[in-house]
C-alpha cells in the first residue's frame, strides 16, 4: 500500500529548495490565523491549530509570530482577514494544477496568478476542468520513527483507510475527507507522531509520456508559482 513518484528525484530537489525559503513563516501564519478563526484560540480544543503550531515550531517560527497569528485570527488584534481561493490550470507540457491560495485581496491574487501563468507558458482553466483528474482526500502524515506500515494498518484498520504511502517525510495515510479528524485522533491515541492532518487533492490521472526535461520544466514552473505571496498549496499530476 505504498506510493512512489516517477519524478521523485525532481520533486525531492524542489522540496529541498522549498525548505530554505523564509516564506514558510508567512504561509503557516496565515493557516494559523484561519484555524484560530474557525476553531478557536485554544489548541487543546482545536486539533488543526495544535498541529499547525507544531508545524510552526518545527520550522523554528518564533513564538511571538505564532501568538500574533492566533490573535489576528480571533480578532483580538487588527490584521488581514484571509479567505481561501482556488484556481485550476496547466503548467507547461500539459501538467494539471490545482492552486490553493489564502488572500486578503482576491482581485490582487487572481491578477498575480493569471499573470504568472501567462508569462511562463502555463494556462489558467475554468473551474472543474482540471479537478476531475484529482480526488479530494484526507491525508494524515505520521512520523517515520514512531510508526511502520504494518503497525499503522493494524492500529487503524477499522477507520476506512484507503492507502498508506511510504514517503521520505513519513507515512501518508490516505482516507476519506470526512474521516480525516477521526483517523488523526486514532493515530494520536495509538502513539504515532502526527505531523499533519489535511484535506488534499490527490491526482488520479497523470500527465503521460513526459520526458525528464518536460517534467523538469513543469517542476520549475510550479516552483516559481509557489513564490507568489498568496499561494499556499499546489497539487499536480506529475505522477
Amino acid at each position: 500500500m505504498s506510493g512512489h513518484s516517477k519524478w521523485a528525484t525532481i520533486k525531492r530537489k524542489k522540496a529541498l529548495i522549498d525548505s530554505k525559503r523564509g516564506k514558510i513563516f508567512t504561509r503557516v501564519a496565515k493557516e494559523i490565523a484561519v484555524a484560530a478563526r474557525e476553531g478557536g484560540a485554544d489548541p487543546a480544543g482545536n486539533p488543526r491549530l495544535r498541529l499547525l503550531i507544531d508545524k510552526a515550531r518545527a520550522a523554528n517560527m518564533p513564538l511571538d509570530n505564532i501568538e500574533r497569528a492566533i490573535k489576528r485570527g480571533t480578532g483580538t488584534t487588527e490584521g488581514a482577514h484571509y479567505e481561501a481561493h482556488r484556481y485550476e490550470g496547466y503548467a507547461p507540457n500539459g501538467v494539471a494544477l490545482i492552486v490553493d491560495c489564502l488572500s486578503d485581496n482576491k482581485n490582487r491574487t487572481v491578477a498575480d496568478v493569471r499573470h504568472y501563468f501567462s508569462k511562463h507558458g502555463g494556462r489558467l482553466a475554468a473551474d472543474g476542468s482540471v479537478s476531475w483528474m484529482f480526488a479530494y482526500k484526507g491525508e494524515v502524515i505520521l512520523k517515520r520513527e514512531k510508526a511502520s506500515e504494518d503497525a499503522i494498518l493494524e492500529a487503524l484498520l477499522d477507520y476506512n483507510l484507503e492507502e498508506v504511502q511510504d514517503e521520505e517525510d513519513g507515512f501518508h495515510v490516505i482516507c476519506g475527507v470526512s474521516d480525516t479528524d477521526i483517523v488523526r485522533a486514532a493515530a494520536e491515541k495509538a502513539g504515532f507522531g502526527v505531523v499533519s492532518a489535511e484535506k488534499v487533492w490527490k491526482a488520479t490521472t497523470y500527465a503521460a509520456d513526459l520526458t525528464e526535461e518536460q517534467a523538469q520544466s513543469a517542476a520549475d514552473f510550479i516552483e516559481g508559482l509557489e513564490e507568489l505571496d498568496d499561494v499556499q498549496e499546489i497539487y499536480d499530476n506529475l505522477g
